[in-house]
């Protein structure tokens, strides 16, 4: 970490780094949005893998890939993460939603009886690290039945507040945290508090250009220490390279 950033590194494969400004600001909260196919993931895996290549501390927490499937996947982007996974590095966990009943982190009899949210913020461990992704994040706000309360009442209110109180708590300990959301799937009125309290919020959106899909990452804000950061990200994934930069517009 350097001058308030924890750093991506990767720059002998992508300009990444250089196009937000060196890194991620050391406590703050990231939200991610992007439709289904738009690259959150891919863009997450790549936050994570060159925070690990700089010697920063991470835990990735899916709610779509096996251990299986995300091994498989970072080997066919050409991000080597066995090194980083052998030596706790990266803790990588996975979280499958299949019911209102399932059990997204492992737990007691009593946890398996807590909200989604409730047992993710009791899972101390993941925790720790210097940096902590939840992707998706708008996969356990809809399976959390606290949360589908949220544009009928106070209580759902109350939820929402106690989930965010419990980011920003995890902030000031110097820790970031980075959420993906399909802004799809959840209305305006669930994203606007997570919008609300975001320091760095980025949308990733796909357009179609003739034939071809372009990428695009809008940097709607940034706080931080680093250096200029670009407005309009333009990039794309590519077998065997991951992300790749394509073209950038200057805040």
């Amino acid at each position: 970490m350097t001058d308030g950033m924890y750093s991506i590194d990767f720059e002998d494969r992508d300009r990444l780094k250089a196009e937000l400004g060196g890194g991620l600001p050391e406590g703050s909260i990231v939200l991610m949005e992007g439709s289904y196919g738009a690259g959150k993931s891919v863009l997450s895996q790549r936050f994570a893998v060159g925070c690990c290549e700089a010697g920063h501390g991470v835990t990735y927490l899916s709610t779509e890939l096996a251990v299986s499937d995300f091994l498989t996947q970072m080997e066919s982007l050409n991000y080597d993460v066995t090194g980083h996974l052998l030596d706790d590095r990266l803790l990588y966990l996975y979280a499958p939603l299949k019911s209102p009943g399932a059990t997204p982190i492992r737990g007691t009899e009593r946890s398996r009886r807590q909200t989604y949210l409730s047992q993710l913020m009791n899972a101390e461990t993941m925790w720790q690290a210097d940096l902590v992704m939840i992707d998706t994040f708008d996969a356990i706000l809809r399976k959390d039945p606290t949360f589908e309360a949220l544009v009928r009442g106070d209580e759902g209110r109350q939820g929402a507040l106690e989930i965010i109180s419990f980011f920003r708590d995890v902030a000031a300990t110097g820790r970031t945290v980075v959420l993906t959301v399909d802004q799809t799937a959840v209305d305006d009125e669930g994203l606007r508090p997570f919008r609300s309290i975001a320091d760095v919020y980025f949308s990733l959106e796909i357009i179609e250009v003739g034939n071809e899909q372009r990428r695009h990452l809008s940097v709607n804000r940034f706080s931080g220490k680093g250096e200029r950061v670009g407005k309009t990200i333009g990039y794309s994934i590519r077998p065997d390279a991951g992300v790749v930069i394509e073209s950038r517009s200057v805040a």
